[in-house]
């Protein structure tokens, strides 16, 4: 990946007075150019963000949160500037800022939590953050982390006002909504990017770039999980307005995207479910684990053809399982994944990377600092190489260069996982949960002859 942390002229002055080593490292990692301070507006006040869930931290690896620490520390460095904070229920911003200081401005020494919020303390208006939106200006940024069936309507209203928008996965829940979110951003030159982490992780970064001298694609087989008091946590939306495989399985289909770039094209899926945890234990009327099946194609240019025109050299097949009923264990999130290309195989457990603590009280646990840092050195926070930490700031570098008219909106289409190029995610969610739906397969169709991995349609074939 070509973005990464860019230097601040206040970084090095922050950075002196810890470990010499620590700031030898981050200080290398923050080199390049500075450019004006984004604005940044947060929708969604939930764990992801904030930390903070059904009224107390999150008892998960995120109870101090990712987006806004990141967004914080970002404005500490001088790579933000206004920060506004939206959520429906106003009456929740009282205990949501208290919660913001004791569990960051307390416990570190360099990062200060004010923010603006959007309703006011004694309004609850699930259409809020169109008057926060409002609020804010041309250029300006906005990350949206809130339910899955909430995103497209809320991207698109900050695009129809130019503002650029991080997403989180998935970054809608149908093709239609892709295209249409995509066309609209295009129109309005701004970026539209979703946050994929993984892309971000330097085992699962490092496996991409091998996996590009080991030929066509043949065979992929996926597993992540959360544990099944997660779906107490998302019992606001869980089973009601999306699934397990939208919310976890688009990581590892996002990645195997990325891996084939233009070479190869999911055109079949079938999606198989168990049943019984989530119904017995918090009477949900949804899948407990969620399985997709998908058959690809192995795509070359055609010699002298027409302009995007290919031809299918071979096949490859990958199972994609996602659940959120797994047991309480050493890690919040089972993540893994089996590649075979064509001249080699890569295998990656990302949950395990030989750091193991036992704690009196908490236990036994495998820690992962390569996601977010949050233990402080010498109080003062120093996660800025987490993966976590290193997809917003990213995102933060590109608005800022953009803004500066030091690149055009184009440019990051591969360098993040912008809206235009990933249709194909999209494309074998929608397929999983038609799959399940209508109990058959569902086709995946490339009518554009001058897009050949952009898919147009979906298909269902044997419905039950």
């Amino acid at each position: 990946m070509s973005l990464g942390p860019s230097y601040s002229p206040g970084a090095q002055a922050q950075l002196g007075d810890q470990s010499p080593i620590l700031a030898r490292q981050v200080t290398k990692a923050f080199e390049g150019s500075q450019h004006k301070p984004v604005n940044v507006l947060m929708i969604g006040t939930g764990e992801y963000t904030t930390g903070f869930v059904n009224g107390s931290p999150s008892d998960s690896d995120k109870s101090k949160g990712v987006i806004a620490l990141s967004i914080f520390d970002l404005r500490s460095r001088s790579k933000v500037a206004r920060v506004g904070l939206c959520g429906v229920n106003g009456t929740k911003f009282p205990a949501i800022r208290g919660h913001l200081q004791r569990a960051i401005e307390n416990y570190y020494t360099n990062i200060k939590t004010d923010a603006e919020t959007f309703p006011a303390d004694t309004v609850v208006d699930a259409k809020s953050y169109l008057k926060a939106l409002d609020s804010f200006e041309k250029g300006d940024a906005v990350t949206i982390f809130t339910p899955d069936d909430t995103h497209f309507e809320i991207a698109l209203a900050a695009v129809e006002r130019g503002l650029h928008v991080l997403v989180t996965k998935p970054a809608v829940k149908t093709l239609e909504h892709h295209r249409i979110l995509h066309e609209a951003a295009v129109r309005n030159n701004v970026l539209v990017a979703i946050e994929v982490h993984k892309r971000w992780d330097p085992i699962y970064s490092d496996a991409r770039d091998q996996l590009q001298s080991l030929g066509d694609f043949s065979y992929m087989y996926s597993y992540m999980s959360q544990p099944k008091h997660q779906l107490d946590t998302f019992r606001s939306w869980a089973g009601k307005s999306s699934d397990i495989s939208y919310y976890l399985n688009s990581h590892h289909i996002d990645f195997h995207e990325w891996v084939v770039g233009e070479t190869s094209r999911p055109v079949r899926v079938t999606a198989v479910a168990s049943y019984g945890v989530a119904k017995a234990t918090y009477d949900m009327d949804c899948e407990d684990t969620i399985t997709l099946t998908v058959q690809w194609e192995n795509i070359v240019p055609v010699e002298g053809g027409a302009e995007g025109e290919v031809r299918v050299t071979g096949a490859g097949t990958a199972v994609y399982t996602s659940s959120w009923i797994a047991p309480k264990s050493d890690v919040h999130s089972q993540q893994r994944f089996f590649y075979m290309g064509q001249k080699g195989e890569v295998n990656v457990d990302q949950a395990h990377r030989g750091y193991n603590l036992s704690v009196d009280g908490t236990g036994y646990r495998s820690a992962n600092p390569l996601f977010m840092k949050y233990t402080p050195t010498d109080g003062k926070f120093s996660g800025q190489l987490g993966y976590g930490y290193r997809s917003i700031e990213a995102f933060v570098d590109a608005v800022a260069a953009i803004n500066a008219g030091a690149a055009m909106v184009s440019q990051y289409d591969h360098k993040l996982a912008s809206v235009a190029t990933t249709y194909r995610t999209t494309a074998i969610l929608e397929a999983g949960r038609i799959s399940l739906d209508t109990q058959g397969t569902v086709q995946i169709k490339y009518d554009n002859i001058q897009e050949p991995c952009q898919p147009t349609s979906l298909v269902a074939l044997n419905r039950a």
